[in-house]
């Protein structure tokens, strides 16, 4: 079988047909059962259709990934119901933006600790059985306290899943492409997600506490799902994976991973990048509503509609950019849609038409849809490849944080000076992002990226 190489750059793809190639010199036959590929060589990266085992996999990972979106989306379409039920202000109310944050730092330092000991089968029966029981707990419109708590299950749930099946898929031949698809679900699960939350709510008479149940249901579903798919990748298999590696002989220990991870500078680029940017993309979602009820004076179906919209953009940008960024670079593609994205906040911020409104957010969804697939296949070129979990672990952990810390300090500058201020802080997010990633577009190569 012809299995094709994910190269450690933005070179070409190779195929390999039993041999390694060795960065450093010439290939090394593999015919001999004995050889070992020295710990620089280049791993044959597998194909997501390859067997059927590849392909139930897979489809797991995007269906939890479609869980997490329909979460993360959940938070605009409840929240103008949250503040009713509960009578709380916007600062308060913005807690449950934080609490989850609790959650993925927990998540971003055990990450590795979790691969090194369950392996990937413990990531597949961890992540989604917090997400289970935590929905389970807030169908039943606990006390507002129970319910910032249980928020925090949901941050580290996602947390180690988030980490573990980007970095899963990174490291497949054509990974931007398959983590497009995989981002792509987490879009899908965000359009629906506030689509059938502000249906029931405004046409059913549902409660909000009542669209749990479905999360609940959708839950079990995917603790089923990827425990099945990843029952035979044990804590064993993952560090029989890892027993070549250069890196690994520097520390024998778990967290030590993490430790070493965080001495590249490749990583804590990524991750301050990945917290602005999941903090805008949160942001967006999760209160465009209220700006659009408020300040634009649509209606509340119309205003979730236009949630429905950004989630979509966000979709549809990940299913088609995801072809277009490896040909234009990821590098390079990143900066250009934080540029267009800028341009379109303008016109969201300075045409007070709803219309305009709604169909520029849409737009800046589009854009930003794809930054996330490409910083994660940035990360694996340019770091070794035994510190990608621990190092997107933490990224994308920081991703996640982001996501919880910008919409709560939104919502509390809200209270003071009203939801309009969601533009400007927005806009201004949005270059300092493009300022943080101009710093990693002459950053070297693997094995040239040194540590900081």
């Amino acid at each position: 079988m012809t299995a094709s190489v994910e190269p450690p750059h933005d070179g070409p793809s190779e195929t390999l047909q039993s041999q390694s190639v060795d960065t450093h010199g010439p290939p090394i036959s593999m015919e001999d059962p004995e050889d070992t590929p020295p710990s620089h060589a280049v791993d044959i990266a597998p194909r997501w259709n390859e067997s059927k085992t590849m392909i139930w996999r897979v489809t797991a990972t995007c269906y939890c990934a479609f869980v997490m979106g329909a979460n993360d989306a959940a938070y605009g379409a409840i929240i103008p119901y949250l503040e009713l039920y509960y009578h709380q202000s916007y600062t308060i109310i913005s807690l449950v933006f934080l609490s989850p944050f609790v959650g993925y730092t927990i998540s971003a330092i055990i990450n590795h600790a979790i691969h090194h000991r369950f392996g990937r089968r413990g990531v597949a029966i961890i992540g989604p059985a917090c997400h289970l029981l935590t929905f389970a707990v807030i169908s039943t419109h606990p006390p507002f306290p129970v319910l910032v708590i249980m928020y925090i299950f949901i941050g580290f749930g996602s947390g180690i899943q988030n980490a573990a099946w980007n970095v899963w898929i990174g490291n497949m031949a054509n990974s931007n492409e398959v983590l497009g698809f995989f981002h792509g679900f987490f879009g899908v699960g965000a359009t629906v997600s506030p689509l059938i939350a502000t249906s029931l709510i405004t046409k059913a008479d549902w409660t909000w506490s009542s669209f749990y149940y479905l999360m609940t249901g959708a839950a079990a579903i995917e603790l089923i799902y990827a425990t099945t798919a990843f029952w035979p990748e044990t804590g064993s298999k993952y560090r029989q994976a890892l027993q070549s590696s250069a890196t690994r002989a520097q520390g024998n220990g778990a967290l030590s991973q993490t430790r070493l991870s965080l001495t590249y500078k490749v990583t804590w680029i990524c991750a301050i990048f990945l917290f602005l940017y999941g903090g805008i993309e949160v942001a967006i979602g999760g209160w465009v509503v209220v700006f659009m009820t408020n300040v634009r004076h649509g209606s509340a179906f119309a205003s979730g509609m236009t949630e429905t919209g950004f989630w979509l953009g966000i979709t549809m940008g990940r299913f088609i950019l995801g072809f277009v960024s490896p040909r234009v670079g990821e590098k390079l593609s990143i900066a250009l849609y934080i540029i267009i994205a800028c341009a379109l906040e303008l016109v969201f911020w300075l045409v007070p038409q709803f219309f305009v409104s709604a169909v520029a957010v849409s737009l800046v969804g589009f854009f930003l849809g794809t930054i996330f697939p490409c910083v994660v296949v940035v990360a694996t070129r340019l770091l070794p490849k035994d510190l990608h979990v621990a190092a997107i672990g933490f990224a994308a952990a920081f991703s996640m944080g982001g996501g919880a810390v910008f919409p709560f300090f939104i919502g509390a500058v809200a209270q003071a000076k009203g939801v309009g201020i969601l533009q400007p802080v927005l806009l201004g997010m949005l270059v300092v992002a493009l300022g943080i990633w101009g710093t990693i577009l002459r950053t070297p190569r693997v094995g040239q990226a040194h540590q900081v």
